[in-house]
């Protein structure tokens, strides 16, 4: 770690699960805040200017969710969402309001660090980065090219398209609807076979094994994920 240490902000009604988080968290050298509610969550980014929240959904005010939309309105600070719900809907609301991640209570300490790490990897990376390299993928933006183990692959504009999105989002979940908005527009909502079809072909492509993927991971029900090397 560096002299700096990394600020985290927790925003959870449950002491137990702040406290438990504040101590994990300080062995590992971060430096943690807490908030039990969504208005003094909101107000303690503010005050404290954290690196990464770590939010609950269920608030006694207002929903996890709702923090994620008004904090989305004026900053792009990543959001790992802490939660008992488990149900599809629950993680696609909060992930289509501008969440980063999303884990599910009980929770193991070193997938938290974890997708941290990857959270906190993408806000630190230079914005006009145009080449970007998980494994052996290698995509370059400005290029348009992809290569894998030093082979060039052939993409579709679509294709390429949606690699784009995902690589310039790498780490997080990205919803379906999101997807389906960012490469064919607002109008292509319900049309998920478009998805599919289409991340099935880069998976064929790109994948060294497309029926276990390596790098364009499935959140079931959810979306898709770019791995990144953690």
């Amino acid at each position: 770690m560096s002299d700096t240490k990394v600020r985290v902000l927790v925003i959870d009604d449950e002491q137990p699960i702040r406290r438990f988080l504040t101590t994990s968290l300080g062995v590992h050298g971060y430096q943690v805040f807490e908030a039990a509610d969504g208005q003094t969550g909101l107000a303690a980014v503010v005050n404290y200017r954290p690196d990464l929240v770590i939010l609950d959904l269920g608030l006694p005010d207002f929903d996890g969710a709702e923090v994620t939309v008004r904090l989305r309105e004026w900053s792009q600070i990543p959001i790992i969402i802490l939660s008992v719900r488990d149900q599809e809907q629950d993680k696609i609301a909060a992930l289509d309001a501008g969440a980063d991640d999303y884990l599910t209570k009980p929770f193991g300490i070193g997938e938290l660090l974890a997708r941290m790490r990857v959270a906190l990897r993408r806000v630190n990376t230079p914005a006009g980065e145009p080449v970007f390299s998980t494994g052996d993928l290698v995509v370059d933006l400005a290029r348009r090219t992809v290569t894998v183990s030093g082979q060039e692959i052939q993409l579709t504009p679509t294709e390429f398209d949606l690699l784009r999105v995902l690589v310039t989002h790498a780490g997080r979940v990205l919803t379906h609807r999101l997807l389906l908005r960012q490469v064919w527009g607002v109008g292509y909502d319900n049309e998920a076979h478009l998805l599919r079809v289409n991340i099935s072909n880069l998976r064929r492509k790109i994948e060294p094994d497309p029926s276990r993927p390596t790098y364009i991971i499935t959140e079931p029900g959810v979306g898709y994920r770019l791995r990144t090397e953690r």
